[in-house]
């Protein structure tokens, strides 16, 4: 028999979010309804373009005829593949891909960052939000007018510096046929396009950073310079981890529209990458084959580099992408 002093035991009401444990997959669906449905088209997108499409894979181990079709097309196995690794420019490829990766790697990849930590000490909105806007603009122009610019300005004949070089006595540089100068030009174009676009990331993260840091920085003595360094970086250290494992496994990649438009004969021996010459084979000359396998020896190569570089990443302490 109870007590008569003892103290009812507080009775918890009932959690009207919980979702019931035989409720299932379906219930949480119909309970968070509103996520779900932000999450359709991103989900539409990868299930349209990039699962349906692997089907497509499938044709670097047959001798795709389109008039034949699947059926009627022959198997040769990794045939394409052991075609492409003889090739006498697979290595030229090769170095040429990894190369112009690295030094965007190494030059560009940093430009967003600094650009991003200049833009959050703008103190005056107005003029922020205006230079955002100035920076972003170049990431709305197509490369074929970015091409053209480049033309403009450093062609031999008729560009803008080698008209001041020439007026001022020298002699000019043949910029865009010299192949020393064409991975420098082309990670250039890449910082000038796309740096201002790259701030958009850093400057979200940085809008999350706790003001009272900075307060208890200020109240320590800490500078503008010292902030930056023990406050900012730090804070978006995790979100520059992961762009960076991102970036590693697009190491294969080197943008396909760009280099088609400033290769020519003269630079042909630093300009060919696997996507010009899967664009070759596969569409001039109508092996699609070659330009399926092509595509998934880059896709292996990435995912490799992608879980090689996560596995680094979160062996020293960082959270990774997955």
């Amino acid at each position: 028999m109870k007590s008569a002093n003892t103290v009812p035991s507080a009775v918890k009401p009932p959690n009207p979010t919980k979702v019931p444990a035989h409720g299932g997959l379906w219930a949480r669906v119909k309970q968070h309804k509103t996520i779900y449905l932000l999450i359709l088209p991103g989900l539409l997108f990868f299930i349209l373009f990039k699962f349906v499409p692997m089907w497509g894979l499938l044709l670097s181990l047959m001798d795709f005829n389109p008039y034949l079709g699947f059926s009627g097309s022959e198997w040769v196995g990794f045939a394409h593949f052991q075609d492409l690794f003889n090739d006498p420019k697979f290595y030229i490829m090769l170095r040429n891909t990894f190369m112009i990766n690295l030094i965007g790697l190494v030059f560009h990849f940093p430009v967003p960052i600094l650009l991003a930590l200049m833009l959050n000490e703008i103190r005056h909105e107005a003029f922020k939000r205006f230079n955002q806007s100035i920076v972003y603009l170049p990431h709305f122009l197509s490369w074929v007018v970015v091409a053209s610019m480049t033309f403009f300005v450093l062609s031999a004949d008729i560009g803008i510096v080698n008209k001041l070089i020439a007026e001022s006595g020298g002699n000019t540089i043949s910029f865009l046929s010299n192949p020393n100068y064409f991975w420098g030009l082309i990670t250039a174009q890449v910082m000038w396009k796309e740096a201002g676009w790259g701030t958009i990331i850093f400057l979200a993260a940085m809008a999350g950073v706790d003001p009272s840091r900075y307060e208890a920085a200020v109240v320590d003595g800490a500078s503008r310079f010292r902030q930056i360094w023990h406050v900012t970086l730090p804070a978006i250290r995790p979100t520059i981890v992961i762009l960076l494992v991102l970036r590693l496994g697009n190491m294969m990649d080197t943008g396909f529209e760009q280099i088609l438009l400033m290769m020519n004969p003269l630079v042909m021996s630093v300009a060919e990458v696997f996507d010009t010459y899967a664009y070759t084979f596969g569409i001039l000359n109508g092996q699609i084959s070659i330009g399926v396998a092509v595509g998934l020896f880059k896709g292996l190569v990435g995912l490799v580099l992608i879980v090689i570089a996560n596995t680094v990443v979160k062996r020293m302490g960082y959270e990774g992408i997955y």
